[in-house]
């Protein structure tokens, strides 16, 4: 049996190689196929928390699949949204559910919740919206004809030089974000458009004119790459979740410390404070192990934990990958200490166990001071 670096090593080593090993499994296979065929026709809350099926795979997706039982919770955070900062969801120390109401959001969308696409629904909208200020009639013969022709043919769009070499999709797209083709030459929409939204130096972001921003957000290429124009958060993002949460569930039921380690991975890009951790019961145990802290480290007042986490990690070492795998590979030697794969790996731990791994003398002295 591989202890818990290796088999850690052995799924990570080709992620994609891993989780395309999941999404052939019969069982994921078979409700990944129902899930698809049958999102994008729920129109309402009650029509999604309805269908079981359905609704299971969603919660699985989003971490939440010990919630599926608690549907009039989760009808009450679809509800309300996440527009709102005060809504139920963004309200919850748990995060996932404002991502779980984010990718369902039909507190936004209405019916098009598990359809909307920016570079589809969006631009069309606002194009409709545009010409009526033109004083046209949405309408129109003329109107409906460029629309049916835009949603025909968007969806085919998969770069940056796409959008930009079809005249009558690119006219349509700037018209719908208030742009004229006069003001801006393809080459500046180019440059904005690889430039992205992601970075807060980017030239959509630094520009005062906000229609560019909404234009950049809506084909997000940069980002989203070849699934701009065709990206629903209710469809791909939520099967590409559902195979993570499988791939960690399938590691973890042969070995605790792997799935802890995909996990932390997953989610180390996004932890921006120290209170993240501590709030994540996984996060806290991963980082516990891989410094040598005893379970009693939790009882400690909070922010005495923060502190101490201050002194020994950098929050900027999760989000560098070459740091990170360092952070992982200490956490799944620890754990391989306190819990052997084989009682040959049992006895090595004993013996070699590396001092600066141990829980000295003063820390536990610290720990004591922190609970008075």
């Amino acid at each position: 049996m591989l202890n818990t670096y290796a088999s850690y090593q052995l799924i990570t080593r080709d992620i994609d190689k891993s989780l395309n090993r999941v999404q052939k499994q019969p069982l994921v296979d078979r409700e990944t196929k129902y899930y698809l065929e049958n999102i994008t026709k729920v129109k309402s809350i009650d029509e999604f928390v309805k269908n079981d099926r359905l609704f299971k795979y969603a919660m699985k997706a989003f971490g939440l699949e010990d919630m599926a039982y608690a549907k009039a919770f989760m009808v009450k955070a679809l509800k309300e949204g996440v527009s709102d900062p005060n809504s139920f969801a963004n309200k919850l120390t748990d995060k996932r559910y404002a991502e779980f109401v984010k990718a369902f959001n039909f507190a936004a969308y209405g019916e098009q919740a598990t359809v909307y696409n920016m570079a589809q629904q969006l631009a069309t909208q606002n194009y409709a919206t545009q010409v009526k200020i033109d004083g046209i009639d949405p309408n129109s013969d003329a109107v409906k004809a460029e629309t049916n022709y835009y949603l025909a043919n968007i969806v085919k769009v998969t770069s940056i030089d796409g959008l930009l070499s079809n005249d009558r999709l690119y006219q349509y797209a700037m018209k719908a974000f208030g742009l004229s083709t006069s003001d801006f030459s393809k080459e500046d929409m180019r440059k904005m458009l690889e430039g992205g939204v992601r970075d807060t130096k980017s030239l959509a972001n630094k520009s005062d004119n906000t229609r560019l921003k909404a234009f950049v957000t809506a084909y997000n290429f940069e980002a989203l790459g070849e699934s701009a124009t065709t990206y629903n958060a209710a469809q791909q993002p939520a099967t590409a979740k559902y195979f993570r949460q499988t791939l960690e569930e399938d590691a973890g039921k042969d070995n605790e410390g792997v799935r802890l380690a995909l996990y932390f991975q997953r989610k180390a890009p996004t932890i921006t404070s120290f209170y993240q951790i501590l709030g994540d019961t996984a996060l806290s145990q991963v980082v516990r192990t891989m410094l040598g802290l005893p379970d009693s480290f939790a009882q400690t007042d909070i922010d005495k934990q923060a502190q101490y986490l201050e002194k020994r990690l950098k929050i900027s070492d999760f989000s560098d990958p070459k740091a990170l795998d360092k952070l992982l590979t200490r956490f799944t030697t620890m754990w391989e200490m306190d819990n052997p794969s084989t009682t040959e790996q049992t006895s090595l731990s004993v013996l070699f166990q590396p001092v600066e791994y141990g829980v000295s003398t003063n820390l536990m002295l610290a720990i004591q001071k922190m609970k008075r």
